[in-house]
């Protein structure tokens, strides 16, 4: 049930926007009651908050292949490139992590957000490797990290949104 749930919420998230979607509507287009819904999950927020989950557990899976890499730059320039693949196959999911609004409410509530830290701290970890390799030097490791994630993420964004047709392939 709560797969469905997921499911079916996603899509009309992405449909018609996570303001315009009641859990009613949710609950309509799997045929069955409101009540069957919150039995699972106590507001949409927690709904997206469920799928945000999801994303970022994918996206920290996909992460985890580039620890054999021992080269911490040639990691760094794998890593970003993950991301940017992860952007592309799952932009149903890339835009319900970082694009749209919805699971930041849900976020500030908890007081520790473990899932999303996880990969950030992943990066955040590469960084500080290549800093001590002496391929990144003067450099603070938050502001890199967050220079680095803002780049990569700028790029997915870019792509994803056709907005690069500019430049050759």
């Amino acid at each position: 049930m709560r797969g469905l749930i997921l499911r079916t919420a996603m899509k009309l998230f992405l449909d018609e926007g996570f303001e315009n979607v009641t859990v009613r509507r949710i609950a309509e287009r799997i045929e069955y009651s409101p009540a069957a819904i919150y039995l699972y999950y106590k507001d949409k927020d927690e709904i997206l908050y469920a799928i945000h989950e999801i994303g970022f557990e994918k996206l920290y899976k996909q992460q985890q292949t580039i620890l054999s890499i021992k080269n911490p730059w040639k990691r760094l320039k794998k890593h970003g490139s993950i991301y940017i693949n992860f952007a592309l196959e799952n932009h149903e999911y890339y835009d319900l992590m970082f694009i749209m609004r919805g699971p930041a409410k849900k976020i500030k509530e908890k007081e520790e957000w473990e899932i999303g830290l996880r990969s950030f701290e992943f990066l955040k970890g590469n960084i500080k490797e290549c800093i001590n390799a002496g391929y990144l030097k003067r450099v603070n490791l938050d502001v890199a990290a967050f220079a680095f994630w803002s780049l990569t993420h700028g790029i997915a964004s870019l792509v994803i949104r056709e907005r690069c047709i500019m430049f050759p392939e």
